[in-house]
């Protein structure tokens, strides 16, 4: 259960979320600079659409956002976007608009704003170097704030919903313990377990057990960053732990493969995986 501060008692460490200063305060155009080649096989139209760049008011100050929702008044049901580790960039606003495009509004905060301008970095080293700083609860205090943000633009927070990818994958996870209010979220290849530090002090599979919302877990079977064996463990602890939670492997994916721009696109797996996160919100009260 949550207490009034919004963390989940006994299950995370506090931090001093008190410090100021942003690296990033507006959202990059294009493709993060990491990836090559960076060419979308998917661009969605703005059309019968609101959407753009929106500031999110956070305990220092405020991050940017990407908000994408039906032109018509709402209120709409809410999906918030949780990013790769390449920022929000062109991709991860096409998801969104996406989404609205099926009466979400959704909106994708910069988590990584306080860190690094991942989007222009060049070298995937930094940008791992960079994204490994973000501190879990530095993570839950900014979506917290993102879901208030959705609550009171046009947002039906009775129907809340969650996805990311990659790292944002492993945050789903994370999310979804310490926001019970959730009615469903959906991982794409999010890291299940790993080894702790500083910053992440837990891992999904530390904290499963206190699940109360359904997950849905999509990976690839040739992902060579999530082992085979840390699906099948999570899978044990699920089962033993009587949570709402399921898995679909997609033999023959890699890591990425949702992302239309990056060489790992793999269009059947990302097809069917879409299909799999939208019937998971319908069937867990977020449509």
């Amino acid at each position: 259960m949550q207490n009034q501060e919004g963390d989940v008692a006994g299950l995370f460490p506090r931090m001093d979320l008190s410090r100021r200063g942003f690296v990033v305060t507006s959202l990059a155009t294009g493709f993060a600079l990491s990836v090559k080649p960076a060419e979308a096989t998917i661009t969605t139209d703005t059309d019968g659409l609101t959407a753009g760049e929106v500031k999110i008011p956070v305990a220092d100050g405020e991050i940017p956002a990407y908000r994408a929702e039906p032109a018509k008044p709402g209120p709409h049901p809410v999906v918030i976007v949780i990013e790769e580790i390449f920022g929000v960039h062109e991709h991860i606003k096409d998801l969104c608009r996406r989404l609205a495009k099926l009466g979400y509004l959704a909106v994708a905060p910069e988590l990584y704003s306080r860190i690094a301008d991942v989007v222009h970095m060049e070298k995937i080293e930094d940008v791992i170097a960079a994204v490994n700083k973000l501190h879990d609860d530095q993570a839950y205090s900014d979506l917290d704030a993102t879901v208030a943000w959705a609550g009171k633009n046009g947002g039906e927070l009775d129907h809340l919903g969650i996805t990311g990818f990659c790292r944002g994958g492993r945050m789903v996870w994370m999310y979804a313990v310490h926001n019970p209010s959730v009615k469903a979220a959906v991982a794409w290849y999010g890291p299940l377990d790993g080894k702790k530090t500083d910053a992440f002090p837990a891992n999904p599979i530390d904290v499963v057990d206190q699940l109360e919302v359904p997950v849905l877990g999509l990976y690839g079977g040739l992902d060579k960053g999530i082992p085979q064996t840390d699906i099948e463990a999570m899978k044990a602890k699920v089962a033993k732990d009587h949570v709402k939670a399921e898995f679909f492997v997609y033999l023959t994916a890699e890591h990425g493969f949702n992302a239309d721009y990056r060489p790992s696109y793999n269009v059947d797996a990302a097809t069917d995986g879409w299909r799999r996160m939208l019937d998971w919100f319908k069937a867990n009260g977020v449509a």
